[in-house]
């Protein structure tokens, strides 16, 4: 018989540091994650400007 553990690469050790590994609940949001999540809020708030909603409404004709 072969000795089959022998022939298997080592798998790799899990992710470290500040974006690897398992989130600690504890940990405290970095300073910008507030303001970047007021930025993506506001950006989705923004009313679409009148071209897109036009250019919408041509692609969704073009679709029947």
């Amino acid at each position: 018989m072969t000795n089959d553990k022998a022939k298997r690469p080592k798998r790799p050790a899990p992710p470290t540091g500040p974006l690897g590994g398992q989130r600690d609940s504890k940990r405290t949001k970095p300073e910008w994650a507030d303001g970047l999540r007021q930025l993506y809020d506001s950006v989705l708030n923004e009313p679409l400007p009148g071209s897109f909603a036009d250019l919408l409404s041509k692609l969704d004709e073009s679709d029947t």
